[in-house]
């Protein structure tokens, strides 16, 4: 291939992926950045600049917890492409995020009534200062906001359900209260740590595993404890593990 025609193929590229990341951005100025480290992975998983501002989309959900403001949007992006695309439906149950994988299931809790909703991210946004989820239609009327229009949440990754190969298409599930989930006590860039304390949990608790990721190239050995059958009995079970010391555990779903 020569020179011009890779310039014109790269453009061409370009412009597919900031089709695909308009999602509810509408109206602000998207440029996707390719580079040869990048140019393999999937346009979403790409770094992007919105108006001027960059955003690196993770590759790991997994401990995700984030608070802020909650928006939402509706009839004026229903039926347009999300952007992993998918058709943006109003009244089902979906969030646009500026980082998380897409395809990754979050819960959002309204810190001001406590209400919960489960959400599936298969959107890019919201770029407006300050808000950090925008709920679809249908999920911000199960939590209480469509009125006030904004919200203080926290959100929370609990993974995939039913997800292809590449993490895109996930089918939602009845509920989080049947499933597969454990608590994660801690993480060591020492296998040998997160061994030591995997055994002593598996002689108390029946089951501990220690699951390796790569984080900014870097290795992890993350502790999970547990394999319970709802969300209910994971989280009664994360409270004790809080209150003996491990300040920083979270449930985690199995994919």
């Amino acid at each position: 291939m020569n020179q011009q025609l890779f310039r014109t193929c790269l453009t061409s590229l370009s412009l597919l992926l900031i089709f695909l990341l308009a999602g509810c951005g509408g109206g602000h100025t998207t440029r996707v950045i390719d580079t040869p480290k990048t140019r393999e992975l999937a346009g979403w998983q790409k770094p992007y600049e919105v108006d001027g501002q960059r955003y690196q989309p993770l590759r790991d959900h997994n401990g995700f917890r984030q608070r802020g403001v909650a928006s939402w949007y509706g009839k004026k992006f229903h039926g347009r492409k999300t952007s992993n695309g998918e058709v943006y439906n109003m009244y089902g149950m979906s969030a646009a995020h500026k980082t998380l994988p897409l395809g990754v299931y979050v819960r959002v809790t309204h810190l001001g009534t406590g209400k919960q909703v489960v959400v599936r991210i298969n959107d890019r946004g919201p770029f407006v200062a300050g808000r950090i989820i925008d709920l679809s239609y249908g999920a911000a009327k199960q939590l209480g906001i469509v009125k006030t229009g904004t919200a203080k949440v926290e959100i929370e990754a609990l993974g995939y359900r039913g997800s292809n190969q590449g993490g895109t298409v996930s089918t939602a599930p009845v509920n989080y209260d049947s499933g597969s989930f454990a608590v994660q006590i801690g993480a060591f860039s020492e296998e040998q740590n997160a061994q030591r304390l995997a055994a002593e949990m598996r002689s108390r608790y029946g089951r501990a595993t220690v699951a390796t990721t790569r984080v900014h190239d870097r290795l992890l050995y993350r502790v999970r404890v547990g394999d319970f059958k709802s969300l209910k009995r994971a989280e009664a079970a994360l409270n004790d593990f809080i209150t003996s010391g491990f300040s920083g555990s979270y449930v985690v779903a199995f994919e």
